[in-house]
């Protein structure tokens, strides 16, 4: 569609006609992210009044969640391999003009000051306790206690610059630094809780490994290191079962799920029902929350 066709669409924005606006509406948010520019170019610079801007702001909303979940659907059919990726795509849902770079720079910041603290002579113990004085002693990332259910905590960004999270959010950057820094850790969805799995390849035969996992890691308690028995206990607790998947590793796709689930618990605490819906069609689009969510 030509600038000009996009224009006309949107002078017909403050139809006191419903039926008319809605046409328009879905017109113009079909157009998906092409239309953008013009929409704020004209809520900025045209003075239409309170109907005309806030007409603008609530297409300018729909277009951005369609972004979101075109490119959520994207990700997930694409197998879900970056995990940063996934939790930057729920970022773009609150922050539609996020600086991908700046993220992931302050991330290979981080990673940078662990890598020049490894070497290939410390043991998978040693290296995780090298990470965690780099990640919660140097660069001071902690739980967030005081504020758990905040919908912050479900946005990396926002994690990033207050350097406190959730079990999910800060589990989430701890796989994505071991990942950049070759460290076989992944997530682990327990219910009410999320850890990650330190992995070890063995030689079964034949030419054949698998994977076993050596302990467990709490990203929300400055790196705890853990074994099966405490998982044993923490579902006792629960008074739940020891399911299989309790213990082993999730898929990304998993991780950003519940990410979503959490961020739609949040705002149905705080009563933004809008919002909560808003999210609660992202997670679906990921399939059905799991047991453990």
């Amino acid at each position: 569609m030509s600038e000009n066709e996009i224009h006309a669409l949107i002078k017909l924005i403050d139809d006191p006609d419903e039926d008319i606006y809605q046409h328009v509406r879905d017109r113009i948010v079909s157009l998906g992210g092409d239309a953008i520019p013009e929409l704020e170019r004209a809520w900025e610079v045209d003075d239409l009044g309170d109907l005309f801007r806030n007409r603008v702001e609530d297409i300018l909303h729909s277009i951005h969640v369609s972004v979101v979940h075109d490119r959520l659907r994207d990700w997930k059919e694409e197998g879900g391999a970056d995990l940063l990726e996934g939790a930057l795509i729920v970022c773009r849902y609150r922050y539609p003009e996020l600086d991908e770079q700046r993220v992931r720079a302050r991330l290979n910041a981080i990673r940078q000051d662990i890598w020049l603290e490894l070497n290939d002579h410390l043991t998978a113990f040693e290296k995780v306790r090298v990470f965690n004085h780099i990640l919660f002693q140097v660069h001071g990332f902690k739980g967030n206690k005081r504020n758990y259910h905040a919908p912050q905590n479900s946005y990396l960004n926002e994690v990033l610059d207050s350097r406190t999270g959730n079990p999910l959010s800060l589990a989430i950057i701890y796989q994505v630094l071991a990942e950049a820094l070759d460290m076989p850790l992944r997530g682990v969805n327990l219910p009410n809780h999320f850890i990650l799995a330190y992995l070890e390849e063995t030689s079964i035969g034949g030419g054949a490994t698998e994977q076993n996992i050596l302990f467990y890691v709490n990203a929300f308690s400055l790196g705890d290191i853990l074994g099966k028995q405490e998982i044993d206990e923490f579902l006792k607790k629960l008074n739940l079962p020891q399911r299989e998947s309790f213990y082993h590793p999730c898929t990304n796709v998993d991780m950003i799920r519940r990410l979503l689930n959490n961020l739609m618990h949040s705002y149905e605490k705080q009563q933004d029902n809008e919002r909560a819906a808003e999210v609660k069609t992202l997670r679906d689009l990921l399939g059905p929350p799991q047991e453990s969510e």
